[in-house]
């Protein structure tokens, strides 16, 4: 056989083998190649205590005889002042006919006499129109809100504008004949409804609640220095009375539960380190749609490794007069960052330079910086970062970088594994 021929045989063969080796090896490396990333995105970190506990107010349940049938003249949580009223009472259901007979007459009155006022000026259309369409848009608001209590006053209120704005367009001849006919109906439904109608008026100034539900009398400021686990615990409410309501007096609430000695101690750790006029935030889990500011106002005795911790509020009261027993957060502190995954995170050598104050020379060292590489282009790019908090798989991390180009921002594309990494390295 011809030396070259064999050569040639053997030659084919083994150019294929390293040419399947190569491809086999690209293959594999593209399979087992540990390439992934993420995007960091801007992350909140809440350090909270939860507690179980009840809302404390100063109240003053409205008792009194309340036969008959009762309408409210009070909204829930509007204020009322001393003697103003805050339900009227009917005798009997002919009573409360006659009563809304007189509202409709009083609406009348009003409106013809408006009318009357319209002979004067265009002034009082205008003025009139501008008032039906902000009533209109008050009326969809709380339609929206699902407040409909509040729409049916609201209804009200835009009824008897249109009706108004109709006497405008409808002429106004022979007013006054109309106006002494209803007058002199309305004087002869109020003298049949003189003894069958009793108006309840408020003691003092407050704001008003239509709901008792017993814990009034049981839990009252000045208790709560006094309460202690076991007593919280077996909290009841007291027998309701008859009643219209209650008044809830003054500006401030409280909110009383129990938590761990050790929590116990966090938070009035916190509170002494925010000082003096700063306040701690809590959220109740429902009911309520913001975080309201409290301060920490007691903590009381131990008992069995649990204490009762009391807070006061002085903001938003006529948002929790419904409020009794509630579970809530009390927030110690924010941390705000950006969200990176915990494996992302990795440890580069930099060299630093750094100039003596005595002798002015110049000196490099090198350091290790924390940070994660992101997708810059082509390339892979370490950015610096100092890491506020870690939890089980991520970190919370604020930008450590000194220029705009090694800063690391919301939105940036983290490279999580990958082999061989190195500031600059191609990676696509």
């Amino acid at each position: 056989m011809n030396r070259s021929s064999f050569v040639s045989k053997l030659f084919t063969p083994v150019i294929t083998l390293l040419v399947l080796a190569y491809f086999g090896y690209q293959i594999y490396g593209y399979v087992s190649d540990p390439f992934s990333t993420t995007l960091a995105y801007t992350y909140q970190v809440e350090d909270t205590v939860d507690i179980s506990g009840y809302v404390v107010r100063q109240e003053q349940v409205l008792t009194g005889d309340t036969g008959g049938l009762m309408r409210l003249r009070k909204n829930e949580g509007e204020r009322v002042g001393t003697g103003g009223a805050v339900a009227t009472v009917y005798a009997d259901q002919a009573s409360l006919d006659r009563q809304n007979e007189i509202e409709t007459l009083n609406n009348r009155i009003e409106q013809l006499e408006y009318a009357q006022e319209s002979m004067l000026g265009a002034e009082v259309t205008l003025k009139l129109d501008s008032q039906i369409a902000r009533s209109l848009l008050d009326y969809r608001t709380v339609v929206a809100a699902g407040r409909l209590d509040a729409a049916e006053s609201r209804g009200q209120e835009l009824r008897s504008l249109v009706l108004k704005r109709d006497y405008t367009y409808s002429g106004t001849e022979d007013l006054s004949g109309q106006l002494q006919e209803l007058k002199n109906q309305l004087k002869t439904l109020r003298s049949q409804a003189a003894n069958s109608v009793k108006t309840i008026r408020s003691p003092r100034s407050g704001l008003f609640s239509a709901v008792v539900d017993g814990y009034e009398s049981v839990l009252t400021p000045d208790s709560l220095s006094a309460l202690t686990p076991s007593a919280l615990n077996k909290l009841s409410p007291a027998e309701i009375p008859a009643n219209t309501g209650k008044l809830i007096l003054g500006d401030s609430w409280y909110y009383v539960g129990v938590v761990s000695a050790q929590e116990a101690q966090t938070l009035q750790t916190r509170q002494n380190r925010l000082g003096t006029g700063e306040s701690l935030s809590l959220r109740f889990t429902k009911n309520v749609d913001r975080d309201l500011s409290v301060t920490l106002l007691s903590v009381g005795a131990e008992e069995n490794g649990r204490c009762v911790v009391t807070f006061q509020g002085n903001t938003y009261l006529q948002e929790l007069t419904l409020l009794r027993r509630q579970s809530a957060e009390i927030i110690l502190d924010t941390t705000d960052g950006l969200r990176v995954p915990l494996a992302a995170l990795r440890v580069a050598t930099q060299t630093v330079t750094e100039k003596d104050p005595e002798t002015e020379e110049t000196a490099s060292k090198e350091v290790n910086v924390t940070g994660v590489y992101c997708v810059s282009g082509a390339k892979a790019r370490f950015k610096p970062v100092e890491v506020l908090l870690t939890g089980d798989d991520y970190a919370v991390v604020r930008s450590a970088g000194s220029t705009e180009k090694l800063r690391l921002r919301p939105g940036d594309e983290i490279i999580v594994a990958a082999r061989d990494l190195y500031d600059g390295k191609v990676v696509s």
